[in-house]
């Protein structure tokens, strides 16, 4: 392979324009033929330079609606020919067909086409073949040709035509990288699209693309390198986020965000609601009669965990609440919206990072979560299960109060997002004590009493903030003990999903304790 390949003939033909005009007055300037088709040929055209139509340089016409221009001998000879190979030297002399040293192509937008919710005959259009075909032929001979898919790669080679009249190896090296993986990208695209149009979620072959946000600095551990990705999906959340302010965002911030805005995501905007979040498990939500309310209630479940926290809201900080937060060392803030003036005062406090999503994320909406295992990666879909006051099965001989449901309903959502075994203590719209990720529920229930204990203790009230309040847990109680700790604890009302063979035994036991128990026949293990 050649380092430096001089550029004498270009092919263009992009649908996104972008840098398109500065492109080819570099390569006009260098004396490079262009070639076009279609709009790119008339926008170069109209900007007063030469460029010669793909049609006039096959002698073949456009045809089938434009479906046919590029697919031919005289475009792929042209770019896959070995120029040191003898042989294919001789058949470009004998049929005319003459190099073409650089391709800048951006393949017709069919991702953008699907996500606008185009039809089936519209998305089917914009399945790009001649791009692509293109892509590939560029880049698998990338050591004579110079492959361009990204409109930000042109300053680079504008660049070097002004220097060396042409790129070096090692630069389409890069771009034959990027370019396979732009196709790669694009065809997995295309490829689940049509899954879903079947109605087939998992299909024998499933492939995932996505395209590089940043490079974290590390992963979970300063050990392990990272960087995250973001898909088409267009989900309001950290991927799609404007960050206003603070440090870049590190691995497990991004991890942990995510988490928090999940969870404050499940709850009307019309109700204040507000998560604190620490590795990934909430440590403290509730609701109020303001965002600043409900986030001293929740800084209130567990003060000493919230220290370098994530503070999700859903809905638009504001001053007062701003004020709040930043009393309390937080990592990251993450709203649908935020004031003017309370981003003035979040930005007194510079390495806190600011995230505005523009809107909550839909519970109801469903999705594939991917998790890798060796060898291989599980899939399944988003848990998009809710429960409602008409899905609870009364199991025992106290009914719940109309508090003890609503704050029944409220531990439920809450629990979903906490990682298993959960139980969630809730009283009046607050967490008031969480146990998450023991082995067994029985510890879940006496850690979740504990920190009911000590939040008391900080808060300077006598009993246990878990008196009074409800209890709830992502699974069955498999025995009773889990349910007799919550009920030591000052818990007064359960809710759970029921389905244990020892049912019975825990409702007697609930009746026995004067409880009241209900099931709600879904669970919510989060792994």
């Amino acid at each position: 392979m050649t380092d430096l390949v001089r550029i004498e003939r270009a092919l263009l033909s992009v649908s996104d324009k972008t840098g398109l005009i500065e492109l080819a007055q570099a390569l006009v300037a260098a004396g490079v033929e262009i070639l076009s088709t279609g709009g790119s040929a008339k926008a170069i055209r109209d900007a007063g330079l030469p460029v010669k139509e793909v049609a006039d340089h096959t002698g073949f016409p456009e045809m089938m609606d434009g479906r046919v221009k590029t697919l031919h001998p005289m475009i792929h000879g042209g770019l896959l020919a070995l120029r040191d190979n003898a042989t294919h030297k001789a058949a470009m002399d004998e049929h005319g067909i003459g190099a073409i040293d650089l391709v800048a192509i951006n393949l017709y937008p069919f991702e953008a086409t699907v996500a606008k919710g185009g039809s089936y005959e519209d998305c089917v259009e914009n399945i790009d073949i001649g791009g692509p075909a293109m892509v590939r032929s560029a880049a698998k001979n990338h050591g004579f040709v110079t492959i361009l898919t990204d409109p930000a790669d042109y300053a680079e080679v504008i660049e070097a035509l002004k220097a060396d009249g042409g790129t070096r190896l090692d630069a389409r090296k890069r771009f034959a990288a990027k370019a396979y993986s732009r196709t790669a990208a694009y065809d997995s695209a295309i490829s689940r699209w049509f899954a879903g149009e079947l109605g087939n979620a998992y299909p024998d072959r499933l492939t995932f693309a996505g395209e590089k946000v940043q490079d974290c600095r590390y992963g979970e551990n300063p050990h392990q390198s990272a960087a995250f990705y973001r898909t088409n999906e267009q989900r309001p959340g950290i991927a799609t986020a404007k960050q206003l302010q603070g440090k870049e965002l590190s691995y497990n911030n991004l991890n942990d965000t995510d988490a928090a805005f999940e969870l404050v995501s499940e709850f009307d905007a019309r109700v204040p609601t507000v998560a604190i979040i620490k590795h990934a498990n909430p440590c403290g939500v509730a609701t109020g009669t303001s965002l600043k309310a409900a986030y001293e209630k929740a800084l209130k479940c567990d003060p000493v965990s919230a220290f370098g926290g994530i503070v999700a809201l859903n809905g638009t900080l504001d001053a007062e609440t701003a004020e709040e937060v930043v009393k309390v060392f937080t990592e990251v803030i993450i709203a649908p919206a935020v004031t003017d003036e309370a981003a003035a005062i979040v930005a007194a406090k510079k390495n806190l990072r600011l995230l505005v999503t523009g809107g909550l994320a839909d519970p109801a909406q469903g999705a594939q979560m991917v998790k890798s295992v060796a060898g291989g990666f599980l899939v399944q879909n988003r848990d998009t299960g809710r429960v409602t006051v008409d899905d609870l099965k009364v199991v025992t001989e106290r009914k719940p109060s109309e508090q003890e449901l609503k704050d029944m309903l409220f531990a439920f959502q809450v629990a979903k997002h906490v990682k298993s075994n959960a139980i969630v203590y809730v009283r009046d719209g607050m967490t008031v004590g969480i146990g998450a990720g023991q082995m067994n529920r029985r510890d879940s229930s006496r850690i979740a009493a504990i920190r009911a204990g000590e939040a008391a203790e900080l808060a300077g009230e006598a009993d246990s903030l878990a008196k009074g309040s409800v209890v709830a847990s992502d699974a069955f109680f498999p025995f009773a003990d889990g349910l007799l700790a919550a009920a030591e604890a000052g818990a007064t009302a359960i809710i759970q999903p029921g389905g244990s063979i020892r049912d019975d035994d825990v409702i007697k036991a609930a009746n026995e304790a004067g409880l009241a128990m209900v099931f709600t026949g879904m669970r919510h293990f989060r792994h």
